[in-house]
């Protein structure tokens, strides 16, 4: 930049508005232009080679996570899985694809208490053994050659309560709300966030954290400009972006529970069109199915459980056939008993 600076007396010189004064002081104010780059909107409105990247990374992901859901079933009544070797065991999973690079994030294995801990991450002294008692939230994510995953999804090994059962379908309500929302074209991320808190808002219960952020293809697992949270984003919402869809509930000293899914913005498919106006909606291209004895099937409407099928109906479809192709018939059974029908 000095440099510059040094050879362009005339002219403008634009530096990104969240970039450093140190950085940014070093050009004179008379020349400075200090705005979003246009940079970072080319970054987040993905290419039809990027999206397909995206679908692919994501299935692969499935793949990985299914098989690591399943093992658990079979590993945690035995007491000798803990919050590190999960997350290790998580990981190996994941290797198996030639196309794995490294995580996109350390993985936040987190049972009971731990779970309340939005960004928990276990260390050897916070280890806990997953047990049959507790929930178990279990935020992961990894970067593969052709796109990037982000995903979590809360379990429970044994009887969980109903005040847990009520707070997990709470969260999937605005979690599916989100994902079902239509909009139009450059909406603030901030202007739909409500959706996803206000199942939790209408029995007195909230999350302290932003409800979804951009992804990069293959890049940083939080990417701007967009994101939904309760304050205006640095930019808006546009078709082609990946974003997370992730509210949740923490019971300190307790649970946790999030529900994440990466969702593509894409138009909607509206009867009419207001002075021409492009309408969006969200796709999930995260495929790993909710654990259905966690669900309180009446706090959900006809649409909602709609949904639900849909979803578990594309999980079988898709990851299914992959789970067979790897021999994994354990995995492919568990899968297809977690996607069957609701109501």
């Amino acid at each position: 930049v000095q440099e510059v600076v040094k050879n362009q007396a005339e002219g403008k010189i634009w530096i990104d508005k969240v970039s450093s004064q140190a950085l940014s002081g070093l050009v004179p104010k008379t020349q400075l232009v200090k705005e979003m780059s246009p940079i970072q909107e080319m970054k987040a409105v993905k290419n039809v080679t990027e999206i397909q990247g995206m679908r692919n990374a994501h299935m692969r992901d499935a793949v990985a996570l299914c098989q690591y859901l399943c093992w658990l079933e079979g590993e945690v009544p035995g007491g000798a899985v803990t919050e590190i070797s999960g997350a290790v065991k998580l990981e190996g999973f994941r290797r198996e694809a030639s196309e794995f690079v490294d995580l996109s994030f350390a993985t936040i294995s987190s049972s009971g208490p731990n779970g309340a801990v939005i960004h928990y991450r276990p260390t050897p002294a916070t280890d806990r053994k997953l047990c049959s008692d507790e929930m178990y939230l279990v935020d992961s994510g990894a970067q593969y050659w052709d796109g990037t995953t982000d995903v979590t999804r809360t379990v429970h090994f044994g009887s969980p309560t109903e005040f847990q059962r009520e707070c997990f379908t709470r969260v999937l309500k605005g979690h599916i709300a989100l994902s079902t929302a239509v909009f139009p074209s450059k909406t603030d991320g901030h202007r739909i966030e409500v959706l996803a808190r206000a199942p939790l808002w209408s029995a007195g219960l909230n999350y302290l954290h932003g409800t979804g952020h951009g992804v990069g293809h293959f890049l940083n697992v939080h990417e701007g400009p967009c994101g939904i949270n309760s304050r205006p984003s640095r930019g808006p919402l546009l078709a082609g972006m990946f974003l997370s869809d992730e509210p949740g509930y923490y019971d300190d000293g307790s649970f946790g529970i999030r529900h994440e899914n990466v969702v593509l913005i894409e138009e909607a498919a509206t009867p009419h069109r207001y002075k021409n106006e492009q309408y969006l909606t969200m796709e999930p291209v995260t495929m790993v199915p909710y654990q259905q004895k966690m669900i309180l099937p009446e706090l959900l409407t006809p649409l909602e459980i709609e949904w639900l099928n849909e979803y578990h109906t594309k999980c079988w479809e898709q990851v299914g056939p992959l789970l067979r192709e790897k021999g994994n018939m354990k995995a492919y059974q568990w899968l297809q008993n977690q996607t069957r029908l609701l109501g």
